[in-house]
């Protein structure tokens, strides 16, 4: 069976057309990635995506977006666009059309996945039947859970990325400082986030801790600066973007922790994310988990836990195709 699946976001609408094996896996038949904010809407997008794939026998599609679903329409966040799923499949002569959040998609996309797709952390231990976690830093912070029931997988959303920023020492109070100097309110995606990687880079600066580089400076000028900092603390050669990613770093790993103790994920906790696939190495190195696992007396239930980077960066456009055959 073949579907048409999209993964809608502010910057970027990637489509594809998936078909799925009688294991229950999708495979990619044809796919083209859109820069949004060149289009009025979906529908053109999809229009020319499916002239241009030639992929016949699709009359099914599923679509993750970023941004709230309440009856089967939504407002992208970050775009001039409504969509009515009921409308588009009209308008395109589709069967029907699946309408999900982008994280709910990531959730969903979870099931089709294999274990050359993650990247465990820590092994833990794991309950199929038990509810899920799920945690991703991008342009915001992403949190969710799925809680398996005998009428299916239940996706709860959430907002959870803008919680209250709970500094946890005097490095993190005066960042928080620095942080209300700029915000009335400061929460957990002014930080853990493409744009709070920059501000963490921009508070080391401030805040003396290591100096700018002039290289990097220029860099940030002319390129992506979260990419730019990103990759010269990987390669450790600007002690300032190192100690961002630092604070990144401590600071993701507390809140995925936070997000652990109210759901107790027995199912497992999952980092998704563009971010973290980028910064894999520096997951690997255990700062993350020091972070996640530091809960005090509640320290030993988070050592019991199963977390694991998605490495797949597909799982939305996936689940948003798995909603769609549902």
């Amino acid at each position: 069976m073949r579907v048409l699946a999209g993964d809608i976001g502010g910057t970027k609408t990637l489509l594809a057309v998936l078909e799925q094996r009688p294991d229950g896996r999708l495979d990619v038949l044809s796919r083209q990635r859109y820069e949004s904010a060149s289009h009025p809407g979906l529908a053109p997008i999809v229009r020319d995506f499916l002239g241009r794939a030639g992929v016949p026998d699709v009359a099914r599609a599923g679509f993750g977006v970023a941004g709230p679903v309440v009856d089967r329409r939504s407002r992208v966040t970050n775009l001039p666009w409504q969509i009515d799923a009921d409308a588009l499949a009209a308008e395109l002569g589709l069967r029907s059309v699946a309408l999900v959040n982008d994280f709910a998609a990531v959730a969903l996309g979870l099931r089709v996945l294999g274990a050359d797709d993650l990247e465990v952390l820590q092994e833990g231990e794991r309950d199929a039947n038990g509810p899920i976690a799920l945690i991703g830093a991008g342009t915001g912070l992403g949190e969710a859970v799925l809680v398996p029931t005998p009428a299916g997988p239940r996706f709860l959303a959430s907002e959870g990325g803008h919680c209250d920023l709970a500094p946890r020492n005097e490095l993190e109070i005066d960042l928080l400082r620095f942080l209300l100097g700029r915000h009335h309110r400061v929460s957990y995606e002014r930080i853990v986030s493409g744009p709070g990687l920059v501000t963490a880079y921009q508070f080391v600066i401030a805040a003396g801790l290591e100096p700018e580089l002039s290289d990097t400076r220029a860099r940030m000028a002319a390129e992506d600066p979260g990419a730019v900092i990103g990759s010269r603390a990987l390669a450790g050669d600007d002690p300032a973007c190192v100690r961002a990613v630092d604070i990144f770093l401590d600071l993701y790993g507390a809140e995925a922790g936070n997000l652990a103790l109210k759901v107790l994920p027995t199912g497992g906790l999952f980092v998704a994310g563009g971010i973290a696939g980028k910064l894999l190495p520096r997951l690997r190195d255990g700062r993350f988990l020091r972070a996640f696992r530091d809960k005090g007396r509640m320290s030993p239930l988070l050592h019991q836990m199963f977390v694991a980077v998605v490495k797949n960066t597909d799982v939305g456009l996936l689940g948003a195709g798995l909603a769609g055959l549902a």
